[in-house]
């Protein structure tokens, strides 16, 4: 594969820094740009964070340290000359998000994108690489809409629908009705840490804005499909979700609840899951997981200190599984939520883009 020189688009931030740390040896993308806000811009990177290094087990790295930030928003025009794409995490307003991010794109350079801004945007694809990886061919139709050649946005879906998302979709075969899912979601989603937040220790908050709404949505774009120039959303299963903070530092946690039409045996579910891989695992692109989904036998597992780093944090692991009351089945799931969540998820995402071609 062909080396790119990349950018990251808010890198001072808990999701820049591990995109920081996740392209520090990349065997395809050179980090060549940073670019944070006005207050950090001329810095350098070390300088800019201070005392906020927020990657647990992970130092800066050294050949970042001494590279002068940007301005995310002044230099769009520069930032665009001196890379092949860039990885974006900012901090901001999501409308101020969504016209920056149309800036890069229109500036011909690709966006790769953690923010949430334009996950609604029907031409904008917005991608589990495992999942719905030809979504990605939307991107004709975004260009066309932008007037590009080479620039556009494409998205990682929310952290938390990766949790429990993955353990459905080998299952939509079996014509899932209904699913309800909670998820109890770790401290670093909120890019806190708890020296940062004292007040998340020995507490759970039941509420975290806008997440249920994006749980609840966002599955139904990935499960979408293409009809002309935009990303139509499926229109099944019912989804409901409840979504609280919880006083973990990585791990995203689901208890989930689903119904069939067609019920299958347990067998068939484990089966599914041992089975399940996509074209991440196809193509060996260098971030995703051998197994994407791991399945727990003991019935204390997957536990967030103990499972949310297996396969580099990429996987995905399950356990619990058993028959329900009220629905046909329950299982618990765990990602984790600054690695598949986030930045590992985005960096899956653009090896896919780079495997495909779009960024030449």
């Amino acid at each position: 594969m062909k080396q790119y020189n990349v950018g990251i688009i808010g890198a001072t931030g808990m999701v820049g820094q591990r995109f920081a740390t996740l392209l520090e040896n990349h065997p395809w993308f050179n980090v060549k740009v940073l670019a944070a806000s006005p207050r950090s811009a001329g810095k350098t990177y070390e300088d800019a964070v201070g005392n906020r290094w927020r990657i647990a087990g992970h130092t800066m790295p050294e050949s970042m340290k001494k590279m002068i930030l940007l301005d995310a928003a002044a230099d769009v025009e520069k930032i665009a000359a001196s890379v092949d794409f860039c990885f974006c995490a900012v901090d901001m307003k999501k409308d101020e998000i969504k016209a920056l991010e149309e800036r890069y794109a229109k500036a011909e350079c690709p966006i790769v994108s953690n923010n949430s801004a334009n996950r609604f945007t029907p031409d904008v694809p917005m991608v589990v690489p495992e999942i719905n990886p030809d979504h990605i061919e939307i991107i004709k139709a975004q260009r066309e809409r932008l007037g590009t050649k080479r620039g556009f946005i494409a998205v990682k879906s929310n952290c938390s629908i990766q949790s429990y998302v993955p353990a459905l979709h080998p299952l939509r075969k079996y014509g899932i009705t209904k699913v309800l899912a909670c998820t109890y979601q770790a401290i670093s989603g909120a890019g806190k840490n708890f020296e940062s937040w004292p007040e998340m220790i020995d507490n759970v908050i039941p509420y975290i804005g806008g997440e249920e709404e994006k749980s609840e949505q966002e599955p139904l774009k990935v499960w979408g499909e293409i009809k002309g120039d935009e990303i139509v959303k499926a229109e099944s299963p019912a989804i409901t979700t409840q979504c609280l903070r919880v006083p973990v530092s990585d791990g995203h946690t689901a208890a989930v609840f689903v119904s069939f039409e067609n019920k299958p045996s347990k067998e068939e579910i484990l089966q599914a899951w041992k089975d399940f891989s996509g074209v991440p695992q196809e193509l060996e692109l260098p971030s995703a997981p051998k197994q994407f989904i791991h399945y727990f036998e003991e019935n204390d597992r997957p536990q967030a200190k103990l499972d949310r780093d297996i396969e580099g944090g990429m996987a995905v692991s399950t356990g619990r599984l058993r028959e329900d009351t009220q629905y046909d089945y329950k299982f618990v799931c765990l990602s984790h939520n600054t690695l598949r969540g986030a930045a590992g998820g985005g960096v899956l995402l653009a090896e896919l883009l780079a495997a495909k071609g779009y960024f030449d």
